[in-house]
């Protein structure tokens, strides 16, 4: 969260402060805090995964403590009912009913987080381990046979001659589209031109992120389950008492190691893509996740290390709050009412090009954290 709340543009402004380039640290780190503009994976790339990865933990502490309490009715309840909260804040921060249909978008972030958690939650209740494990490769495996195996009409738009106008999909309205196409394809992991987005394109009604389709669209939500599902299995990992501190540690790193390789192999056959949320990304995500909740697991259960953790335990007892108030108010866009101007400016020209914006981010990150230390020493929580 709070690489999204300002954390990545202080990189981006040390990298400029350095010289953009100069530092070979910096210039990495920078060039890690932007998404892969289509195949591939950067840092940037792993934040989305890792929250649902993390909601597939936490729901195996929370659901198994409401199904002890209230039983499984009761668990089911709680589960719709988060599922029908968080879907509706989802709405409200893609702007809501603010515009005109169709330029309302149901599908999004938050969207997918919910659904994520209303089918993980599901299936924890009612699937034993072996069955999440089953569950988890057919959905991955599942997923890479329909990309790879099931036709769809190619839609990109032809000449007069019948000739492809472009080997990409440029257009970005789908009244654009090819819709007379009789020529099927398949296997295809094109921007615009794969399964995924052909079926956002024929039945995701309202706005699409991308015009044509959305990054978090219909059929790409079944691997997304998939990651949450990845988070299941690592808060059982960590609810066993049977397993001890040490060794739980060990075997989310080691796992994660393992799912990382296994995820860049098989994206030599089925990309690393995140915009269509391949089976190979689901492991490479998860697999990176799991790896840095060992690490933390590690360093924060066994070795006791606690000290610089308070700003981290604010931010997590309230990411839906910081998260909805940088969409509300925006953390930089409030920053600059206190460093904008002139005094970034004056920074810029009097130390270097690049002092203006880390004084911005380290002012927008501030803000941020004030807000939730103060509503964690209220003990002021939003819950979902």
């Amino acid at each position: 969260m709070l690489w999204i709340v300002g954390a990545g543009g202080l990189v981006h402004a040390l990298d400029r402060l350095a010289g953009e380039g100069q530092s070979g640290l910096l210039h990495f780190l920078s060039s890690q805090l932007s998404h892969k503009e289509w195949e591939g994976f950067a840092f940037y790339d792993l934040i989305f995964p890792m929250f649902v990865f993390l909601v597939g933990v936490s729901i195996v502490f929370s659901l198994s403590r409401a199904a002890t309490e209230g039983g499984r009715g009761a668990a089911f309840r709680r589960i719709l009912r988060r599922f029908a909260v968080l879907y509706l804040v989802a709405l409200v921060y893609s702007g809501g009913f603010s515009k005109l249909w169709p330029d309302i978008r149901l599908l999004g972030v938050l969207n997918r987080i919910a659904l994520c958690y209303l089918f993980a939650s599901i299936s924890f209740l009612l699937l034993p381990t072996r069955g999440l494990v089953a569950l988890l490769a057919s959905v991955l495996l599942g997923y890479w046979a329909m990309m790879a195996l099931v036709p769809f009409p190619d839609l990109r738009p032809r000449g007069p001659d019948g000739a492809l106008v472009s080997e990409r999909l440029l257009v970005e309205d789908v009244k654009e589209l090819n819709w007379g196409s009789t020529n099927r394809i398949h296997g295809h992991y094109e921007p615009g031109v794969n399964l995924a987005h052909y079926i956002d394109q024929r039945y995701l009604p309202g706005k699409k992120w991308n015009g044509s389709w959305d990054p978090e669209g219909f059929l790409s939500t079944l691997p997304a389950i998939g990651t949450c599902l990845l988070g299941v299995l690592a808060g059982l990992l960590l609810k066993n008492p049977s397993v001890g501190d040490q060794s739980k540690a060990l075997w989310l790193l080691g796992a994660g190691g393992l799912s990382v390789a296994v995820g860049f192999l098989w994206g030599i056959e089925f990309p690393v893509i995140k915009k269509i949320w391949t089976s190979s990304y689901v492991l490479v995500a998860g697999g990176y996740s799991a790896m840095l909740l060992g690490a933390f697991h590690q360093v924060i259960e066994v070795w006791q290390v606690r000290w610089w953790t308070p700003p981290f335990l604010w931010v997590g007892s309230n990411s839906i709050t910081i998260y909805l108030a940088n969409n509300i108010i925006g953390f930089g866009t409030l920053a600059k009412r206190f460093a904008g101007g002139d005094v970034a400016a004056s920074l810029d020209r009097h130390i270097r090009t690049g002092a203006g914006d880390l004084l911005l981010s380290v002012v927008a990150i501030g803000i941020g954290l004030v807000l939730v230390r103060f509503l964690y020493v209220r003990k002021i929580f939003l819950r979902i």
